[in-house]
């Protein structure tokens, strides 16, 4: 049985640095090249980095990026290479852009052997690839690498039935290498390993799937590259949230050619002779929990680092939010590149100022005690001709959050460290933030991270290091939640618990149910009601909050862009549906 020895190169390639990228590919080909490998396979875009936005509008970065590729095949030897790049078709037509493919580049011997370009190009969700490319119209040549035919597809040529990978199976290849800028959302690595096996069984091939890893801007690509076998056994995996090169000697049953099926272009015909190797050992997938929070972590990390930042500053009040917000950025940075700033008021309570201090503590970052009271009765004086009176109500809840918002760009203007907010999804989709105040800042760690999950997540990172007290206190996770912006506050005054509300948010923001299809599911009108109300009404604040970590298949951002000016509330009942 003949065999191709491959190698996966999982990378973090980082947009728009295309030198970077190119040292990254020239780093892992040249790896590739020692260890004997016929073929090593990059990420999807790998030479510009995914997703390039409209970046693509600018003619020299779509020259530039020809050029990398240049230097990318001229890097290349014996072992040959898939790499993403953008393709340009033709000519600009008079003030339009040029067209553009989203394209694999399979290069060896110093040269550009052959193109493919994505054939099925999506278009809903983060992704806006229709904006961009203009889709390919072929299968794809085959490749004679070392005596196997390989043939190459992208990304969502994989997601289809009877698509470009049944196509290329048709043809006669022996395995096919899928190209991939996934990004990541909850239980995605067992999604793809489903439809690979149901695509192996289409084909009749084996199939390489090469994902990108790291993050981008709110995204975050998890990597997790799979191989799976022309039977579906799962024969190697990449690791999860890391950078990784997955070597294996991939068998290849001998099968039909069919003749008339397209071109075989011949890149290396002949075989190893050292002895095969074991196939690596396959990673066990992280736990739930886990993959949501080295998400986190890798989001936050990327995101700071790509952008030239290396230190945070994050508010503390001693609630659960700041407490894991703060476990991540430890995590992600190092505990002597976090800063806590704690900012009571005279509605703090003592035990939610020891809790900033216990955690600050235990996670070894410093903590600065700045109480707003001067603040807020000074600001409050001003305010009293304005408002008639002393500031009461949500007026004086809100201007205490905006005062702490004040002080923590302050210092991040004094420092340079950029300020990490604290609000989850629930807070968010209901508008249960301060504008100006707790919203206040440049990374939303937890934005797509419901309350009921902050919870989770909390315990997940407790327990993660073994028996004895976790970084977060145990009066953190035992408390009600509160913002304690007035006497004896909890969120369960302004909002259904959250066991109650998170489900309904699930529902309405990431499935698109209607309220009267949740009423007929079995959830309490009432609480459909106010949940509704509240997530419609806070639109205009969700266009204002900073990017964040995505961890679902619907963030808010990219992924939901519902208008603000919008009268559709859906009512009425459905035709058929029963009352209630």
């Amino acid at each position: 049985m003949p065999s191709l020895r491959l190698v996966a190169a999982q990378l973090d390639t980082v947009v728009g640095d295309l030198e970077g990228n190119v040292e990254r590919i020239r780093a892992a080909l040249a790896r590739a090249e020692a260890t004997g490998a016929d073929l090593c396979v990059f990420p999807e875009l790998a030479i510009t980095g995914y997703p390039p936005e409209d970046l693509l509008n600018k003619p020299r970065f779509v020259a530039d990026n020809l050029r990398a590729l240049a230097e990318v095949a001229a890097a290349t030897g014996r072992c040959a290479a898939v790499v993403g790049f953008v393709e340009q078709l033709g000519p600009a037509p008079p003030g339009l852009p040029a067209p553009l493919g989203n394209a694999a580049a399979l290069c060896a011997g110093g040269r550009l052997v052959g193109t493919y370009r994505k054939r099925l190009l999506p278009n809903y969700g983060v992704f806006d690839e229709r904006r961009w490319f203009v889709p390919g119209e072929k299968v794809g040549d085959l490749y004679l690498i070392a005596g196997v035919r390989v043939g190459i597809s992208i990304c969502e040529d994989l997601w289809f039935d009877d698509g470009p990978v049944a196509d290329l199976g048709r043809a006669g290849a022996q395995l096919v290498v899928n190209i991939n800028a996934s990004p990541y959302s909850r239980g995605r690595r067992a999604e793809r390993l489903a439809v690979l096996e149901t695509r192996v069984a289409e084909a009749g091939c084996a199939i390489a799937y090469v994902n990108q890893v790291g993050g981008q801007d709110e995204l975050v690509f998890d990597g997790a590259s799979l191989v799976v076998s022309a039977d579906g056994s799962l024969l190697a995996a990449g690791r999860q949230f890391h950078e990784d090169l997955i070597e294996i000697d991939l068998p290849l049953p001998e099968r039909p050619h069919p003749g008339s099926a397209g071109a075989i272009i011949t890149v290396s015909a002949e075989r190893r002779r050292d002895p095969v190797r074991d196939a690596p050992a396959v990673p066990e997938p992280l736990s739930a929990a886990a993959e949501v929070y080295e998400a986190l972590v890798l989001g936050t990390r990327d995101y700071l680092a790509k952008n030239g930042f290396t230190d945070v500053v994050i508010g503390l009040s001693g609630g659960i939010d700041s407490s894991l917000v703060a476990a991540v950025a430890v995590d992600a940075l190092g505990a002597t590149h976090v800063h806590g700033l704690s900012m009571p008021s005279r509605y703090s309570s003592e035990g939610s100022i020891a809790d900033a201090a216990t955690l600050a503590e235990r996670l070894g970052i410093d903590l600065r005690v700045v109480p707003i009271e001067r603040a807020h009765v000074a600001l409050s004086d001003v305010l009293e001709p304005l408002v008639g009176g002393a500031p009461a109500g949500l007026t004086d809840e809100n201007l205490q959050s905006r005062l702490r918002g004040v002080l923590l760009m302050a210092v991040s203007n004094d420092t340079g460290w950029i300020v990490l907010t604290t609000g989850n999804k629930s807070e968010m989709a209901t508008g249960y933030s301060t504008l100006y105040g707790d919203s206040a800042g440049g990374f939303a760690v937890i934005k797509d991270v419901p309350k009921t999950l902050v919870y989770e997540l909390c315990r997940y990172r407790n327990g993660r290091d073994g028996p004895g007290p976790g970084p977060i206190p145990e009066a953190v996770l035992d408390k009600a939640p509160s913002a304690e912006l007035r006497l004896d506050q909890r969120d369960d005054q302004s909002l259904p618990p959250y066991d109650v509300l998170d489900p309904v948010l699930t529902a309405y923001v990431e499935e698109d149910r209607t309220p009267p299809e949740m009423i007929a599911d079995g959830f309490d009108p009432a609480v459909v009601e106010q949940v509704v109300r509240l997530v419609d009404g806070a639109e205009y604040k969700r266009r204002q909050m900073p990017p964040g970590v995505r961890i679902t298949m619907k963030a808010f951002g990219k992924d939901r862009r519902m208008p603000i000016t919008n009268r559709y509330r859906s009512r009425r009942e459905p035709s058929g549906a029963g009352g209630g």
